[in-house]
């Protein structure tokens, strides 16, 4: 454990790629395969689940300290990190122990099974046993809170450097739901045949924004088509089995009962990658349709009927069992539009279509299009590019139309977490309905530092009234608030619910009594809901 906190460590603490990338081939050059293979995960997101309750940690870890649990609860408040908090309160460790990453691992696993005076037992001779820093990790895999600032890229450099192997292969070889009680070392990383396991998916090529058409070259050599809203998914069909994976790494096959029947008409050995859209009618819907369909394991016959799926496909990553990704893009959509055109029509496979132009001014009149067809703005390939890993810049861009925007007037303000738990960043915005304020929504990034100190200063003076971590403000300032989406829910005061909204800016420049009004968001829902 000592080597592991040493290692979050180093990475925690710089902003350096190289650090990082360096930190992290030093150590898996020198740790055991089973704790290497628990760092990979934790570092990947697959962080063991939660085996103590935060309210039981608190209550132990004041009674440990000689604390009150008011005392605690505020010092929790001000720290903004549980697992933090906790390790800064406990007196120092007694007798310490360098067990393995793996063997506290094993330990906090075993807690479920455990009776509660057992469970508080073993929990405070951990505690007991463990340095301040490595206590603070103990806890943070307590909890199911595991993050570092590192992305999945940093490991496969790193892994790369210390085995020899290609990146690109050891990315393909950490997809998949797999964990460290489901494989091992050598058969995750050591061994040379990344598809062993039949449903594993690619690494999945993200395109970057496109600010203005000023960063392409002449508008030949490109392919544009709609930027579709909903889920990226890759469809894969080997050896008469067919599975559905997000861009996440969610196995979703059985949330999508619909696809199955591809599997009997698309060839064996192909991976399509696409678009998951709610379809009906021979449109798509909005997200919001699908949006009711995310999370459930089992979908009812009424929300399949309301809400039916097709892939929007637009990529061809495996052909005939063969990786095809160094092929040009102009030559994978070709073989992927005579699969689609070989199965029958009935089929929820549709062909992302091409939008045809001839200047990038008759591209941007398509793009102001995007709203009225459900889509979220137009991508461009270039015809010769590969499929990449990961977010390359050059090739693939996404050129997304403007955001809805709304002006609103801040009413609460919350404190945030972790290195922002000392500031106010939460904010709840509110329109106006007739001479009331409404509040619609919450939003909590958009401004920067400077701001977000300024907006502090501003609410520790001007609260009102407390109602636990949440404070009631004048109204008085005025932001504007950019969203994605709106949508009619009766769960809401307001009865509408926005997508992704977030401040774009402070509009120190406009009256309260100026903010937009309740009509004015129903207004959008009649278009965008």
């Amino acid at each position: 454990m000592k080597d592991f906190a040493e290692l979050f460590r180093h990475v925690d603490q710089t902003t350096k790629t190289n650090a990082k990338v360096a930190a992290l081939a030093e150590y898996f050059a020198t740790a055991t395969e089973d704790d290497k293979l628990w760092t990979i995960a934790l570092f990947t997101g697959r962080r063991p689940k939660r085996t103590v309750t935060s309210s039981k940690l608190r209550e132990w870890a004041a009674d440990a300290a000689g604390i009150p649990l008011w005392l605690f609860e505020d010092s929790y408040s001000v720290v903004g990190d549980l697992a933090e908090t906790i390790s800064l309160v406990l007196p120092e460790a007694k007798g310490v122990e360098d067990h393995s990453l793996t063997y506290w691992i094993s330990r906090t696993k075993s807690f479920p099974k455990l009776e509660e005076d057992d469970r508080k037992t073993a929990v405070l001779s951990a505690w007991t046993q463990l340095p301040n820093y490595q206590r603070f990790l103990f806890n943070k895999l307590l909890t199911g809170g595991f993050r570092v600032g590192v992305s999945a890229k940093l490991v496969t450099r790193a892994l790369s450097q210390t085995t020899g192997q290609d990146a690109a292969v050891l990315t393909h070889k950490l997809m998949g739901q797999w964990t460290p009680d489901t494989t091992t070392w050598q058969a995750l990383i050591e061994d040379d045949d990344p598809q062993s396991d039949l449903s594993k998916p690619y690494p999945f090529y993200l395109a970057h924004a496109l600010d203005n058409l000023d960063q392409l070259s002449d508008p030949t050599g490109w392919n544009a088509e709609r930027k579709w809203d909903g889920i990226r998914g890759q469809l894969i069909v080997r050896q008469g089995e067919h599975y559905i994976w997000s861009r996440g790494e969610d196995l979703m096959t059985d949330r999508f009962p619909e696809l199955a029947q591809l599997k009997d008409f698309v060839p064996d050995g192909t991976v399509i990658d696409g678009e998951i859209l709610a379809f009906r009618d021979g449109a798509p819907l909005s997200f919001n349709a699908l949006q009711k369909r995310i999370g459930r394991k089992t979908v009812p016959k009424k929300l399949l009927a309301e809400a039916p799926v097709v892939l929007m496909a637009y990529d061809l990553l495996e052909d005939q069992g063969r990786d095809i990704r160094e092929v040009t893009f102009a030559e994978r959509r070709n073989r992927l539009e005579k699969i689609i055109k070989s199965a029958p029509d009935h089929l929820p496979l549709h062909l992302s279509s091409s939008v045809p132009f001839d200047s990038w001014d008759h591209l941007a009149k398509e793009r102001d299009r995007s709203r009225d067809l459900n889509a979220e703005g137009l991508m461009l390939k270039r015809l010769d590019s590969p499929y990449l890993s990961g977010r390359k810049r050059g090739d693939w861009w996404k050129w997304k139309i403007d955001p809805l925007t709304i002006d609103a007037v801040m009413i609460y303000a919350q404190a945030g977490h972790g290195r922002r738990a000392n500031l106010f960043t939460d904010y709840t915005f509110a329109v106006w309905n007739g001479n009331e304020l409404t509040p619609f929504t919450k939003a909590y990034s958009g401004l920067t530092d400077a701001e977000f100190r300024e907006i502090t200063s501003w609410v520790r003076k001007n609260t009102l009234q407390r109602f636990g971590p949440v404070r009631q403000v004048p109204p008085h300032h005025v932001f504007e608030i950019a969203f994605e989406g709106i949508q009619a829910s009766p769960r809401h005061k307001s009865g509408v619910a926005l997508r992704f909204p977030r401040m774009l800016r402070w509009r120190k420049d406009k009256p309260v009594a100026e903010a937009n009004t309740l009509a004015d968001l129903k207004e959008m829902l009649e278009p965008y809901g």
